[in-house]
Parts: structure tokens; sequence; C-alpha cells
């Protein structure tokens, strides 16, 4: 159920297209660490391969861990040479895997993250225009990063056991992606000490405040742009 260390991750992409996938619109890519939950999304405009890949290259190069193994889905935005050199072209190769056709249980803690993490924050609203894209990463870079990694605690799966007919679940204690980083023993003391001068800066209490009047700008300025969009 979990990874023996941080690293392995799962990745996908979240599509803002509102009630239909015709024409061109904002993506949401989600990034997570199985084994500490650090969840980071970046927004993209369409989903090119070059696109991705450089939203890819910049999380990896400010993510709190080594990227050890990669893990996506069979979308054309994974599944290209770019991304499989990018991985595999480097000395200590990353290990590159992708799910089966029709098993989103394959990258299930992704597909949960899409939900709290992109979903539950921006909607199902449709983002037709680019400019929207800066205004998102604005947002999903700084507070929200810090406000879901180092605040919020999530549950995390040790085993799963079948008795009869009943699954028992047993789950370790509630931690935050950023004390699960400091409780591993994978995780330089560099970074440690990176992370620790990190959360002693933010104060949770204003990292909501910072979202809320982000997303109320981002919102006004959504309608504004779809307004003139439908002037004549």
């Amino acid at each position: 159920p979990s990874a023996p260390g941080p690293g392995h991750v799962e990745a996908d992409t979240v599509a803002h297209c509102g009630d239909t996938t015709a024409g061109d619109f904002v993506y949401s890519l989600t990034f997570t660490d199985l084994y500490s939950g650090w969840t980071e999304n970046r927004a993209v405009w369409n989903k090119g391969t070059q696109g991705i890949l450089d939203q890819l290259k910049d999380l990896e190069a400010k993510a709190p861990f080594a990227l050890k193994s990669f893990h996506a889905d069979n979308g054309s935005e994974f599944l290209n040479w770019a991304l499989y050199e990018h991985l595999t072209g480097r000395p200590l190769k990353v290990v590159f895997t992708r799910s089966r056709a029709y098993r989103k249980n394959d990258n299930a803690h992704c597909e949960q993250k899409n939900y709290t993490f992109v979903r539950q924050l921006f909607g199902h609203e449709r983002f037709e225009h680019p400019e929207l894209v800066a205004l998102m990463n604005d947002l999903y870079a700084q507070e929200w990063s810090q406000y879901q990694n180092h605040f919020r605690p999530t549950f995390k799966l040790l085993s799963r056991d079948k008795r009869g007919s009943k699954t028992v679940r047993r789950y370790a204690p509630l931690r935050t992606p950023y004390q699960r980083l400091l409780d591993s023993p994978d995780v330089p003391k560099a970074t440690k000490t990176r992370l620790r001068a990190e959360h002693a800066r933010l104060n949770p209490f204003a990292l909501k405040k910072a979202i809320e009047e982000k997303l109320r700008k981002f919102f006004t300025r959504l309608g504004n742009l779809d307004r003139e969009a439908t002037k004549p």
C-alpha cells in the first residue's frame, strides 16, 4: 500500500474543460509522492508534450526528495519520447511505469489528489483563457503547496487484510507530508534543515487567508475574460 521511501511519484492531469473537451483550455498537473503524500500542482495550457515536460522538470527541481520512480496514466502527455528520455537518460535512471488500460486504481493516490487538491480548489468550470495559467500557478506553487504539505495531516494506509467478507485496514497515525519527510532516514539533513526553516516562516491562518484572496481575484478575472469573449 505504501512506497518504501520518498521519491516514488504518481502523476496525472485534470481537464478544466467544463462540459465539453472541444477547443483549447487549461489542464492541471498533479504530482504526488507515495511515501509522504507531498503533492504539487501546476497549470498548463492544453497538455502538450513540452508544456508538461517543462512543469515536471520544475517540480522535480523543487521537490524535497530525489525522484526514483515515476508512474503515470496512458495519456499522450506522458507516453512520449521526450519524457521517457528525460527520466531514463541520466546516470541514475528513474523507473518509468504506466497504468494498465481502464484501471484507474493503478494511479489511485494521484486520482484522489486530483479531487482534493484541484477540484475542491478550482471546481469544475471551464478555463479557456491562457492568461489564467499564471494566476493558477501563483497559487499552486506558493500558498496552496505550503498549506497542504505543511499543515494538512493525512492518513496513510499500512495494510489491508481480507477477513471473510470484511476488509480490515490499518493506518499509520495522522501526519503531514512535511512531518513524514522529517521522519524519513532517506531525506538528507540539508533538505530537512531547509524544510524546517520554511515551516518556521509559515502561518496556516495567513496562508488560508491568502488562498481565499487569490481565489477571489482569479474568479473575478475569469468572469471578466468570459464576458469579454462573448461580446459581439
